[in-house]
């Protein structure tokens, strides 16, 4: 049995600046002011754009992010409908092939601090669910090893902590909504663990488009 964390990662390569002009080009159409683009005039433009909510001129920017996070944490991922996804089968994927070191990974819940916890509570919490995990992995390898079950039948015994990877690939306007939800303080912990860190990153490599967005 194999725990991690979980993470995300940009697979889409980011220029901040060539999106804010590729950005300014398109949305000055509506204005016929391409005349006005200058070296420098892209920041002032999409700034403009994202105070007035004319954000449809965003949506014809497009972003690719890994998502390495439990199976819980991916349902609510795909639950954004302007987005295309790619995700790892359950279906397919069998883990107790060699190729996946004939083990389960399960991603590390945040909520108990992990196997090192000093406080009584939550290192039982967690030492609890890990026994829970090995005893679905070793449910799910024994009943693959009868022969004549497959991944997605035995899929059925292993629990949300299950780690998949997941590409979600949307507009930048989406990266905004999905930002302002999934990093509110309401969202889950779980979701809020990597949307923070991903929305931070997103404000560093591109200008102006998300800086309004909050995130605590």
């Amino acid at each position: 049995m194999k725990i991690i964390k979980p993470y995300t990662k940009i697979l889409t390569p980011i220029n901040g600046v060539e999106i804010l002009k590729f950005i300014e080009l398109i949305g000055r159409k509506c204005y016929k002011s391409e005349d006005k683009i200058t070296d420098e005039s892209a920041y002032k433009f999409v700034e403009m754009l994202i105070k007035r909510g004319h954000e449809a001129m965003i949506e014809h920017y497009n972003v690719s992010v890994l998502f390495v996070c439990d199976r819980g944490v991916s349902h609510e991922i795909v639950r954004h409908r302007i987005a295309s996804y790619a995700q790892e089968s359950t279906r397919y994927c069998n883990y107790s092939k060699d190729k996946r070191d004939n083990e389960v990974t399960f991603i590390e819940p945040l909520f108990w601090a992990g196997p090192h916890s000093t406080f009584s509570t939550t290192k039982r919490c967690y030492e609890e669910w890990e026994k829970s995990c090995k005893v679905a992995e070793e449910t799910y390898l024994n009943m693959l090893k009868l022969g004549k079950v497959s991944p997605q039948e035995a899929r059925s015994v292993l629990p949300n902590s299950l780690k998949t990877e997941l590409v979600m690939t949307t507009n930048l306007r989406e990266w905004r909504h999905f930002f302002k939800l999934r990093t509110a303080e309401g969202a889950h912990p779980q979701m809020r663990e990597i949307a923070i860190p991903l929305l931070k990153e997103f404000k560093q490599l591109i200008p102006v488009v998300f800086d309004d967005i909050e995130c605590r």
